[in-house]
């Protein structure tokens, strides 16, 4: 028997919109989510989590906007104005490279270590929060297998601080 067209039409919309990317996309919202509300009640309300192109990828010590922009994936443009914010709410500074002086190296203030060290307390407190909701087990097991995904993709744009054992 054929389906319906509206069988069909449902059939494809549950494809498109339960499918691994999806997911992905959605646990990674809501863990975002997380994170911005626990740094906003850690007196960090402006964070949102599109700064997390930048956190996530400055590794430690001070790095060109170029690298910092390829890392993240983004347009050399686009990581300058979300710097230009960070720099603005006084969590990055934009230093003259010592190595090229018409370049600038980004590098994380007091106040930008300050979130950092906030983040490490918040990301905790998440991890915790979806252990207790869908099991520990459950849990480590997909970060595990996440990690263990990723870095069998050698992904040359992850900063040096991402760990491979390889």
């Amino acid at each position: 028997m054929s389906q319906s067209v509206a069988e069909s039409n449902q059939a494809v919309a549950s494809q498109l919109s339960n499918n691994l990317s999806r997911l992905l996309r959605e646990f990674s919202r809501d863990f975002e989510r997380r994170i911005c509300d626990g740094l906003a009640a850690r007196g960090h309300p402006a964070i949102r989590p599109s700064h997390s192109a930048v956190f996530s990828n400055l590794g430690t010590g001070a790095v060109r906007v170029t690298e910092l922009a390829r890392r993240a994936q983004v347009t050399q443009q686009a990581m300058g104005k979300m710097l230009k914010e960070l720099e603005r709410m006084g969590y990055v500074a934009r230093d003259i490279d010592g190595s090229d002086k018409r370049a600038k190296e980004i590098r994380l203030t007091q106040r930008g270590i300050d979130l950092a060290t906030a983040s490490l307390a918040v990301v905790d407190e998440v991890r915790a929060y979806y252990a207790d909701k869908i099991g520990p087990g459950l849990f480590n097991s997909l970060e595990g297998e996440l990690r263990e995904a990723v870095r069998k993709l050698h992904l040359d744009y992850l900063p040096d601080t991402w760990v491979d054992s390889d």
